[in-house]
């Protein structure tokens, strides 16, 4: 009989220890590399990376001053631009995940409380 119980509390508290690896460790890097995959598929469309990385070329390489003036601004606002969406894109998958994270211990404090 003792050996059961002992057996039975060992066994709870390996599954729960192993329910809030799985929900806070193992959730956090699947969760990570979706976000990355999505900034990525969406740096597609934004082309910040290509954008930052000529910031100082010319549009349509017109190589005149203001070919240059107006590809400075209209590339410069294009990374403000895609700045502001990523910002906001990152700031509700963090918002997301808090919540994800908040969710067992919601409900372990409504259970007990």
């Amino acid at each position: 009989m003792n050996n059961a119980l002992f057996y039975l509390v060992r066994h709870f508290f390996f599954h729960l220890f192993e329910f809030f690896r799985h929900w806070y460790v193992k959730s956090m890097k699947i969760y990570w590399n979706f976000i990355m995959d999505q900034l990525g598929e969406l740096d597609y469309f934004l082309a910040w990376r290509i954008t930052f990385k000529h910031i100082f070329q010319p549009l349509y390489k017109d190589y005149t001053v203001l070919g240059y003036v107006l590809g400075f601004g209209f590339r410069l606002g294009r990374l403000f631009i895609g700045s502001i969406i990523y910002l906001i894109i990152f700031a509700v998958a963090i918002g997301v995940y808090l919540f994800w994270l908040a969710v067992p211990i919601y409900i372990i404090s409504r259970a007990f409380f």
